[in-house]
């Protein structure tokens, strides 16, 4: 398949047992690969396949390690993948890196200093890694590039997103997270799926002054869709509203110590 997008397509067809592609264009794709489990915590990992490297976006927990190397099976040998991008530390996200580097110890993880003092406590202390604070862009085999844009206290302080200037795509870890039994892969009706968002957001991030300054850092990136590691994408009709969410969300140290703002 190729000239494929998220917002090309009218509706994608999702098979859990299978890797879905989000983007194929000029030796360029990107990948959902599905977990098969029925939660309200769905965890979302995508892996960018271009030219010789093949990198993991938030490859996950340690429980869906065995389904989401079968679905990167079906695209490339699991051994050759290059790289592991760990938007922040908590075990959704990050606790499969020692199976990863245990099929190929040479995987580059990027990352944040922040982050990276936490992530040897999985018991993996010998790896390669890179500083995306000190190198925030990566330029793959075709040219394309991979943008990393700090997102300090959403909701960790060494939270990072990753920008795919090629796909125009914001692979944004907790950021727009949603939970949600009826799940979709593409958001349907962004009004409805604020509730899902509130869910998450209004006890997971840190403030609203934290949301507006991440928000800030990203308003001038053209961005065709919005990829969290928990629940829908946001195809590119939803992206304004979903700024524009974050700009007036209260969440945090906002609902909790809202007596001290007067």
């Amino acid at each position: 398949m190729s000239d494929m997008t998220i917002n090309t397509v009218p509706q994608l067809q999702v098979d859990t047992d299978r890797p879905t592609v989000l983007y194929d264009e000029d030796g360029h794709r990107i990948y959902w690969l599905g977990i098969t489990e029925v939660t309200a915590f769905r965890c979302n990992a995508y892996l960018i396949h271009d030219g010789r490297e093949a990198i993991l976006v938030d490859p996950g927990s340690k429980a869906f390690f065995g389904q989401v190397r079968e679905r990167v099976a079906q695209i490339l040998p699991p051994e050759q993948v290059t790289g592991m991008v760990l938007c922040h530390q908590d075990p959704d996200v990050a606790a499969s890196m020692v199976d990863w580097l245990d099929l190929n110890p040479a995987i580059r993880v990027y990352t944040t200093p922040r982050t990276q003092v936490l992530l040897p406590h999985y018991g993996c202390r010998d790896y390669d890694y890179c500083d995306v604070t000190a190198q925030p862009s990566l330029e793959l085999p075709s040219g394309a590039r991979l943008r990393f844009v700090e997102a300090p206290f959403l909701h960790f302080p060494g939270a990072f997103t990753t920008y795919d200037a090629r796909a125009r795509f914001l692979f944004s870890g907790d950021i727009w997270a949603a939970l949600d039994l009826d799940w979709t892969l593409l958001v349907e009706n962004f009004e409805e799926h604020i509730a899902k968002m509130n869910l998450f957001h209004l006890d997971y991030m840190a403030s609203n002054l934290a949301a507006r300054g991440f928000v800030q850092r990203i308003e001038t990136l053209p961005i065709d869709a919005i990829l969290p590691q928990h629940g829908s994408i946001i195809p590119a009709r939803d992206v304004a509203a979903a700024l524009a969410y974050l700009r007036s969300l209260r969440c945090g140290t906002d609902i909790l110590y809202a007596a001290l703002d007067g």
